[in-house]
Formats: structure tokens, C-alpha cells, sequence
């Protein structure tokens, strides 16, 4: 399991079009996302003041993108990065972040 944090009006366009398309696909090359033990810092590094905010809990295995892991080296860590649009029927569940 992978995640992924979004804003809620991003997820609500993403249900309408069949897909998500995150704006670093367009600038990076791919999605972000991080396990589950990384969420945590993620959201404190560059969500600190955000609200609407949803945590895609993503199958990897359903992934019809490439997944590949690469270091982050700011926090030195391996984060999972998605290769492309992410297929909603890899989102098991998205959940409001308090």
C-alpha cells in the first residue's frame, strides 16, 4: 500500500474525468506518494497550513503506471514516485486528514 495526499477538489475532478493527473506529472515526471510510515512527515514538511485535504490509500499492485522507488535526498529516504496518470481502480479508499 501506497499513499497519496491530495486536495479534495482535485480528487472530486479526478472522479469525473476516470483518472488523476497530478500537476508533477506535468513538471516532475510523476506523481508522488509515500508509505505509510512517511505520510506523517510529508504532511508537516508541505501541508502545514493546507485543508481539504484526502489520503488515496493506492494498491500498487493495480497500478496500471509504472512505480519506482527513488531517494528523496532532502530527508534521505526512498519514496515511491507514480510514471504516469494513476487509474482510480488502484484507490482503495480515500480518507479525510484531520
Amino acid at each position: 500500500m501506497i499513499y497519496h495526499v491530495i486536495k479534495q477538489q482535485d480528487w472530486q475532478t479526478a472522479l469525473q474525468q476516470g483518472f488523476y493527473e497530478a500537476a508533477s506529472l506535468a513538471t516532475e515526471g510523476f506523481i508522488h506518494a509515500s508509505k505509510q510510515e512517511q505520510v506523517q512527515g510529508v504532511l508537516e514538511r508541505y501541508y502545514k497550513d493546507a485543508t481539504d485535504l484526502l489520503l488515496l490509500h493506492i494498491d500498487e499492485t493495480k497500478l496500471t503506471a509504472p512505480l519506482k522507488y527513488e531517494m528523496a535526498p532532502s530527508v534521505n529516504e526512498m519514496f515511491p514516485h507514480i510514471f504516469g496518470r494513476l487509474n482510480l481502480d488502484a484507490v482503495l479508499k480515500a480518507t479525510h486528514i484531520i
